[in-house]
């Protein structure tokens, strides 16, 4: 069996801009070589697997695909099954965001892009709440995100090279490749 990733794309489906649908998407990312594309909610969510698979490398394939194909631009963060697994696990605001809806992840292109977000470590967001993973940033909302200061900055901070997700998304994205036994 091919391993799993996860392709997560920037600004699909939000609002009226960059409308794809996910049988085009899934179709795509077909086209291109790889196998069990499955897709999840509407929002630019993608599992597939692939032998050879190199997060970079899959990610501008894809984003050069949808453009050639479907005249969409959009940033493609690939990760590994393994990394979401871990993302999720990782996360140290566990204790305080009893919403997952509003604990959102930022998952950066670039793991060495989290220097970027440590300046926002030192600032007192309250009530909001602000952590950094490996490759992401946690970032509590409880006011929901469309009120979050800390969502902005971290959008501020490093621009199109992130993309998010809340916790709920994440975790079904999960569901779609851990069997529900290993699932915590």
């Amino acid at each position: 069996m091919a391993p799993t990733h996860v392709a997560l794309l920037r600004g699909i489906n939000v609002g009226t801009a960059k409308r794809v649908a996910m049988a085009d998407l899934r179709d795509l990312i077909e086209d291109l070589g790889y196998g069990d594309v499955r897709t999840l909610l509407n929002s630019g969510n993608v599992v597939f697997g692939g032998k050879g698979v190199v997060g970079r490398t899959a990610a501008l394939r894809i984003e050069e695909a949808l453009v050639a194909r479907l005249g969409i631009a959009s940033r493609v963060i690939v990760l590994s099954a393994a990394e979401v697994v871990t993302v999720i696990a990782a996360n140290p605001l566990a204790a305080i965001a009893t919403d997952p809806s509003r604990l959102i992840i930022s998952v950066l292109a670039q793991p060495a892009d989290r220097a970027k977000l440590l300046p926002l470590t030192r600032t007192d967001w309250a009530p909001e709440r602000f952590a950094v993973g490996h490759r992401v940033g946690y970032v509590w909302c409880p006011n929901g995100i469309l009120a979050s200061r800390l969502s902005d900055a971290v959008g501020r901070v490093v621009g199109d090279a992130v993309t998010a997700r809340n916790l709920a998304t994440m975790m079904k994205i999960r569901s779609l490749f851990l069997p529900a036994k290993l699932r915590k």
